[in-house]
């Protein structure tokens, strides 16, 4: 398996920030990805509220 520049790079900024290593990072992030994935099939739409309470559509491509 081979993750573009961006993936690596995200990848060790979250093993940074949360302690976790990097199989646990890359596990979490694909069960994440597949439940949202799952939701979405199911016509639910991923939103994200800032603490001011405005919503945005999250669009995965």
């Amino acid at each position: 398996m081979t993750l573009v520049p961006p993936a690596v790079q995200a990848v060790a900024e979250l093993t940074e920030a949360t302690g976790l290593s990097k199989a646990d990072v890359i596990n979490r992030a694909v069960q994440i990805y597949a439940y949202l994935e799952a939701q979405r099939a199911q016509g639910r739409e991923i939103l994200l509220r800032d603490p001011q309470g405005v919503l945005e559509r999250v669009h995965i491509v």
